[in-house]
């Protein structure tokens, strides 16, 4: 008994006196468990995002904006071409929309706005079991962010897709939430997000896409904005309008389901189509823009005010070089031809048009300024032009036959050699490689690659015998630049393409006029005259005949690179340039593809369209060629013709798609030619568009 007082009134086994002993269900040990890791997790969550909570930013200045000041570019004649930097408008009251504006927005982002408190569980659950299931395959992953959440990242975090953000994002949100209302949210998301192309906010949105103000937005363009949010570059009507229209027609649906407009308001809405801003839809040369973007702070210093760009681009002219480059590509897509860039130039190296590649949607690399190519005959003249300055004439001759140079033997384009003489004159006409490069070795390789410097080719020249065929890579524009003096009277030019820049207020910080090239003779005469001579046979009778355009004196040189990788054509007028090239951005070969195949044709639809605009002259170095020559040049290449067809126009190739027939051009008053020619006249502005219209 004394045993049992000293136990604590306690039996042997330890029970409770009077009593059995608890033990507890299976199911109670669960609950037990779950509450106590339930509660450490708790305490660890909340330790956590205490942790992270100390850098969070702060969200004080939530109002506060910092636009990037904007640079306006404008083509010669006064046109935009488009607004570059952060564009803010004012913020909009929300309670001034159109009811319908907001709702778009809830209804496709975030249909549990009303009802959450900054994040939806279930939607975050939803995302990651769709991301479980699609890692690994390409696809973007969903986030289940909110409105808030959205708001929170896009004006206090990067967009990282990683848990440390979304925690940071969480946090974020749920401050917000607690300091500002839902209408206070929503109206910062309107007024703060961003819809591509420099638009930050829905009233600027609405004054880039439409040229209109928020409160005036109908029922079609307020979806087609909202829609824009998942992707603004995707989802832009500029970057492709039917997937633009699709998506508009998945929020006009989602605020059916929500109950925000009737299938009959949907209806009305999809059946009126949505038209884009011209300004806008034409966004042609962004290529040149980007190229022009960084030179303005290397001229004025970091913009820390918004800025007018005139540009020396012709914008009319611009439009024609894209659709001859369009058109080339389009038509060349069957052999392989992939890509294409074009830049024409005046006597002074005014840029007047500059197309970097086929689709600046689809690629933004610049093939005009970025991409070297080699040259194939295109660089030909370069050789005649240092024999022309050594004393050969066009009328002396080389025998076309099999030359070995350091174990190298150059071969003709059909494979085969006349085994005759031929006139230098109609040896660069027919592009004859065996007379070029016997020529390069008599004159002097290092000789040629002097000449190709001196006249604007900044590439390094290798002097191997092969050079002469145009091994050199260079890009179109540094091409056109190497051309330009065969057309402005012998003078070098720099390309450029700012002629001023200035405030908003007028005030002038930079005037191309008040910086003028130092434009060098890098031709003298005769061999001006001789070279100039030459080249128009090319396109009168040789592998640049269908160059010709009714009414122009023309010149120029065709260029194939070895197994079809590369094609040109270079051809001027008087003070006029412009060469364009096609390819694939991988170098490897098209089929059957040569200078005369594409892009001869393209130039000539070009040049159809850009000779009209502009006050061209003859070709400076006497007059062109006339239907009927006579003389012993005519009678060699006749003899050479009938043995060999090598003085004849050039077979017709594989049939191609024609280009589109173009209006005859009207042969302006010709001025005199001048070493470099005077600026030319301002151009008229083009006729406004409708724009692009979205379908649904």
């Amino acid at each position: 008994m004394a045993s049992d007082a000293r136990q604590g009134g306690r039996s042997p086994a330890g029970r409770p006196p009077g009593g059995s002993a608890r033990v507890r269900t299976p199911l109670q040990r669960i609950l037990y468990w779950l509450s106590v890791t339930a509660i450490w997790g708790m305490i660890f969550v909340v330790t956590l995002m205490f942790v992270l909570a100390i850098g969070l930013p702060d969200t004080s200045r939530l109002y506060s904006t910092t636009a990037q000041p904007t640079v306006s570019y404008l083509d010669r004649s006064g046109i935009q071409l488009a607004v570059r930097g952060s564009r803010y408008a004012p913020p909009v009251d929300i309670d001034k929309l159109p009811k319908y504006v907001p709702d778009a927005f809830v209804a496709i982002e975030d249909q549990q706005f009303y009802h959450h408190f900054g994040f939806n569980p279930w939607g975050i659950i939803r995302s990651q079991l769709y991301n479980l299931g699609h890692s690994g395959k390409g696809m973007p992953l969903r986030g289940g962010s909110t409105i808030t959440q959205q708001l929170a990242r896009n004006l206090f975090l990067n967009k990282d897709q990683n848990y440390l953000r979304k925690i940071r994002e969480l946090e974020l949100a749920m401050v917000l939430e607690a300091k500002y209302s839902k209408k206070q949210i929503l109206a910062l998301y309107l007024n703060r997000m961003d819809f591509g192309s420099g638009a930050y906010g829905i009233e600027a949105a609405s004054q880039r896409y439409f040229n209109t103000s928020a409160d005036r937005l109908t029922l079609g363009q307020a979806a087609l904005l909202a829609g824009m949010l998942k992707g603004p570059s995707r989802y832009s009507p500029i970057a492709n309008k039917e997937r633009a229209g699709r998506r508009a027609g998945v929020v006009l649906d989602a605020m059916v389901a929500s109950h925000k407009i009737t299938p009959a308001q949907r209806d009305a809405a999809k059946a009126q189509h949505v038209q884009v801003s011209p300004t806008l839809a034409g966004q042609n040369a962004q290529y040149f823009v980007d190229w022009i973007d960084a030179q303005v702070e290397q001229l004025v210093g970091k913009p820390v005010q918004n800025l007018i760009v005139q540009t020396t681009l012709d914008l009319p002219i611009q439009m024609a070089g894209e659709n001859a480059v369009r058109w080339a590509v389009t038509n060349g897509k069957q052999r392989g031809v992939e890509q294409g860039a074009l830049v024409a130039l005046d006597g002074e190296g005014r840029i007047r048009a500059y197309v970097g590649g086929v689709s600046y949607v689809d690629s933004q690399y610049d093939r005009a300024s970025l991409a070297s190519r080699q040259m194939g005959s295109s660089f030909k003249p370069f050789v005649y032009l240092t024999a022309m300055e050594q004393g050969f004439t066009p009328y002396q001759s080389i025998v076309d036959q099999a030359y070995t140079f350091d174990n190298w033997t150059p071969k003709n384009f059909e494979g085969t050699y006349c085994n005759c003489s031929l006139t230098l004159q109609n040896a660069l006409a027919h592009s004859v490689n065996s007379v070029a490069a016997k020529l390069a070795d008599e004159i002097g390789r290092p000789n040629v690659a002097a000449t190709a410097t001196r006249l604007g080719v900044t590439s390094h020249i290798d002097l191997n015998p092969s050079m002469a065929l145009g091994t050199v890579s260079v890009t179109p524009l540094q091409m056109a630049a190497a051309y330009t003096a065969f057309d402005n009277g012998g003078y070098s030019v720099r390309p450029y393409g700012i002629e001023k820049i200035s405030t908003v207020q007028g005030t002038v910080l930079y005037d191309a006029a008040q910086h003028p090239a130092d434009h060098r003779q890098v031709i003298d005469y005769p061999a001006l005259q001789y070279m100039n001579l030459m080249l128009r046979e090319v396109v009168s009778s040789g592998t640049g005949a269908a160059a010709k355009v009714p009414g122009y004196d023309l010149a120029g040189k065709t260029g194939t690179t070895t197994d079809s990788r590369d094609a040109w054509f270079t051809g001027y007028t008087g003070g006029f340039v412009a060469t364009i090239w096609v390819g694939r951005d991988d170098n490897t070969p098209m089929r059957n593809v040569q200078g005369a195949t594409y892009s001869v044709p393209a130039w000539k639809m070009f040049m159809s369209q850009a000779l009209p605009r502009l006050a061209v002259a003859e070709i400076p170095g006497g007059p062109a060629p006339g239907p009927k020559r006579e003389g012993p040049l005519d009678a060699i290449g006749n003899l050479i013709g009938n043995i060999t067809g090598i003085g004849r126009p050039p077979e017709p190739q594989a049939p191609v798609a024609a280009p589109p027939a173009q209006p005859a051009p009207v042969q302006p008053t010709p001025t005199p030619a001048a070493p470099v020619l005077a600026p030319r006249p301002a151009a008229p502005a083009p006729q406004p568009t409708t724009g692009t219209v979205i379908p649904y």
